[in-house]
């Protein structure tokens, strides 16, 4: 998929991939990630919901 996470600040990760704006997210570990916050990630990083 070519994403990587780029660093961490709390919570607050931060994904880059050469060629698009980096993307940046809250994820709580041991929490589930919503449909909202799936749909979001994959409309800014150009994934569809099923490879998250």
């Amino acid at each position: 998929m070519g994403w990587r996470v780029k660093r961490q600040s709390g919570s607050h990760k931060t994904l880059a991939r050469d060629g698009f704006p980096d993307f940046v997210f809250a994820f709580h570990d041991g929490e589930e990630i919503g449909p909202r916050m799936l749909s979001r990630i994959a409309r800014n990083t150009g994934l569809q919901p099923s490879n998250l």
